[in-house]
């Protein structure tokens, strides 16, 4: 069986770090990390991960806009996407889901079960 390959897109460190470590010992992915919007969508045409872990609030370029050119392009389309986002309204919610994405996890999140969130927006 492949092992699974993951893209996670934030511009903080130790965010990135901590899901990188979660991903890859609790959910047994290869997990890719870009620190920003624009590295994000050059590593999704040219790795094509499994998914993608995308923090909304980025300097430059926010998540948002990266879903939509994520979206816009037709190698990277068909890639599911899950939001990582520390405004978890409802009405954001309803509005991402909208936009297609996967699934949305809030931070801070709890290290322990972040793989089992991502795998049950994936299934």
């Amino acid at each position: 069986m492949n092992t699974k390959q993951i893209l996670v897109i934030d511009d903080e460190d130790d965010i990135r770090q901590l899901i990188q470590t979660c991903l890859e010992i609790m959910g047994g992915w290869k997990v890719l990390t870009a620190t920003s919007g624009n590295q994000g969508l050059l590593l999704a045409q040219s790795s094509q991960p499994d998914a993608i872990l995308l923090d909304v609030m980025m300097p430059d370029m926010d998540g948002l806009t990266t879903f939509q050119q994520l979206q816009a392009n037709q190698t990277t389309k068909h890639i599911p996407v899950i939001l990582l986002t520390a405004r978890g309204r409802t009405t954001d919610q309803r509005l991402f889901t909208q936009l297609g994405v996967r699934g949305i996890i809030s931070k801070p999140f709890n290290p322990q079960k972040l793989a089992v969130q991502v795998a049950a927006a994936l299934n």
